[in-house]
């Protein structure tokens, strides 16, 4: 922390905000950043005279990005502080009234992913001089709410800033909230407008720079012996590695820890990259995106090694997954909340620290040599599976969604980072793409929010200056938020953007049919001129879109023509969109199916035979669904 200093800095209350946000650091394993490293904004009535003079004020300490959609700033943050380790993120300011309701839903994902992002919102007046203003919305029972309180539930900390010397507590604890591995997600600080304007006498040390240490929590004794004392037990242990792997760059430790006992290493959609996808040790994405050699030895394993992951649905198949009938669990994880799901045996520490302890006290101990025979013939088998996926029949032909892949899949190194989060795609990443490097692998899935993608890639950009980064979207995603390609041309950002067609919303259809929707109101459909329904294709073209909002735009209509503009946009120096039409539109993506069930329910009682059907093999499964405890 700071040294003492004496004497005040009369500063309203935005511009005293900028100046300590402008000195924030994190600090781990000696290594320091800076905390908040830009601040995206969108101005109004609200922020244009609090925050925005600050940020002309502080312009040469808090560098300035200007956003098109408030809910997209917040995905650019996020995607920084992914791509930073949770270590460096951006702030985010808005007017009142729309602009701040627009942070919700980027605000839920930084909180549910467990990623630092700091809002600021302008309110209401906290005065009260004219009653209600702009934008305003009018409670009856309390008078005292605005539309930012939409934002409690989604943030990791909410305060309201309702006095100049208000901020000075709130800003401490936004810091100790970002800056917490096992607390941290959207902090919202709500400013009244008119508090932002208002000047006050700040003491000096207020704005010395402070240092926050991220810890590394290590692991109780006791726990570590239980843990210990169940590996040694197991015969068929697997881990399951998630996103706290990457959050506290646990991917050495593990490699290690997998190579020294010959442990399987699986990993949901945040843990991807744990191992590279040809360690012999990494047998793929688990779970309903999983692999068939992941999912089989997770049906059959009796200990589940839970590394800094969630245990979501699709990690478990909804509970259907771990079937072994003595299945044990023990959850590595930072938060107690987590490393309790399961039954686990807890065990409480950072990533990093645990799987170092584990590796050193499992010294000597392997795992039975024809286990670890039985998933290195599991693992060719799907490796040969993939090929066939990425291999078209002719170079001549239009691709398929896993051939885009797989075209792809050619050409990259360990230097470019995907970004994708909602659709088919992630299913078809999880189960297909050959992570090269820890942090290839950029799939949002925690809440799978279409339209991350491209403001997100734009964020990734900033924080990895230099490295090819490729937001993969569908169109469906594509329609959902393209406003940050201006930000990007803008800025001169050079991500590329891939735009597969497949007229509809491919992934909910594929389920539409399989819980006996029937795939109702999920393909575009066109409304001819003699108003009847038809199924041609919309006169929509997102290519000349992207090109519409500056991007440059290469067209592929082949294998072929794929390849060649994938190298093209590869090598660009400028915001550059490859465009490709799909084959197999009717279908979620023409890759290996599902090798585990995900509930979704069906209806009970229905007169189609569809939905009849689709409830008798959802019953099949749900009998399967066990709890462990």
């Amino acid at each position: 922390m700071s040294s003492r200093t004496t004497g005040t800095r009369r500063l309203t209350t935005a511009q005293a905000l900028v100046a300590f946000l402008a000195r924030q650091y994190t600090e781990r394993d000696g290594r320091r950043h800076r905390l908040v490293n830009a601040t995206w904004g969108i101005f109004g009535h609200g922020n244009v005279a609090g925050i925005g003079q600050a940020l002309v004020e502080y312009a040469d300490e808090m560098p300035f990005l200007q956003g098109r959609n408030e809910q997209a700033m917040v995905h650019a943050a996020v995607g920084h502080a992914r791509q930073s380790n949770r270590l460096s993120t951006h702030a985010v300011t808005t007017s009142i009234g729309p602009g701040a309701t627009n942070l919700v839903t980027g605000a839920a994902l930084a909180t549910v992913n467990r990623l630092p992002v700091l809002l600021l919102p302008g309110d209401t007046f906290a005065t009260r001089p004219a009653d209600p203003v702009l934008q305003q919305l009018e409670v009856p029972y309390a008078g005292d709410l605005s539309v930012n309180d939409t934002l409690r539930p989604v943030s990791a900390y909410f305060d309201r800033v309702t006095r100049p010397e208000a901020l000075i507590p709130a800003a401490l604890q936004a810091m100790r909230v970002l800056t917490d591995p096992a607390a941290t997600g959207a902090v919202t600080l709500a400013l009244p407008q008119d508090v932002q304007a208002e000047a006050y006498a700040w003491p000096e040390e207020f704005f010395a720079e402070r240092v926050w240490r991220v810890r590394r929590p290590q692991p109780d004794p006791a726990e570590l012996h239980a843990a210990v004392q169940a590996v040694r037990a197991a015969s068929r242990p697997l881990i399951v590695a998630g996103g706290g792997v990457h959050h506290s760059r646990a991917e050495a430790a593990l490699r290690e820890l997998a190579e020294a006992t010959g442990i399987p290493v699986a990993s949901t959609q945040a843990g991807k990259g744990s191992l590279p996808y040809d360690h012999p040790a990494d047998v793929g994405g688990i779970g309903h995106t999983g692999t068939a050699t992941a999912d089989h030895l997770a049906r059959t394993a009796d200990l589940v090694i839970g590394v800094g992951t969630r245990y979501t649905d699709f990690t478990t198949a909804s509970s259907t997954l771990f079937a072994h009938p003595g299945v044990r669990f023990v959850n590595l994880n930072i938060t107690g909340f987590d490393a309790h799901k399961m039954a686990a045996l807890p065990l409480v520490a950072d990533a990093r620290a645990g799987v170092e302890h584990l590796a050193a006290a499992l010294e000597g101990h392997t795992v039975p040599a024809s286990y670890a025979a039985e998933y290195a013939r599991l693992k060719a088998d799907w490796e040969s599976r993939v090929t066939a996926a990425y291999t078209p029949a002719s170079d001549d032909a239009r691709p398929t969604q896993p051939q885009v892949l797989g075209a792809l899949d050619t050409l990259v190194t360990g230097d470019d980072i995907l970004i994708n989060a909602a659709g088919s795609l992630p299913g078809d990443l999880h189960k297909l793409w050959r992570a090269r490097s820890r942090d290839q692998y950029h799939v949002e899935y925690g809440y799978s929010c279409m339209g991350y993608e491209i403001p997100a890639a734009v964020g990734v950009a900033l924080a990895a200056p230099g490295r090819p980064v490729w937001a993969l979207v569908g169109d469906g995603t594509y329609l959902m938020n393209p406003t940050e390609i201006v930000t990007a041309v803008q800025e001169g950002i050079p991500i590329k953007v891939v735009i597969l067609q497949n007229h509809g919303y491919a992934s909910i259809g594929g389920l539409s049919e399989s819980v006996g929707a029937e795939r109702y109101g999920t393909a575009y459909r066109y409304r001819a001129p003699d108003t009847t329904y038809t199924g041609a294709t919309l006169p929509v073209d997102l290519a000349a879109n992207a090109a519409s909002l500056g991007m440059r735009v290469l067209r592929a209509q082949t294998v072929r023509d794929l390849r060649e503009a994938l190298a093209e946009a590869r090598a660009s120096t400028v915001p550059t969109c490859v465009y490709v039409e799909t084959e197999t539109a009717d279908t979620v993506s023409g890759a290996p199916p599902a090798e585990a069930w995900w509930d979704v329910p069906v209806a009970e009682t229905a007169s189609r035979t569809a939905a009849v059907k689709a409830r008798e093999e959802y019953d099949r499964h749900v009998a399967a669904r066990r709890r462990h405890l």
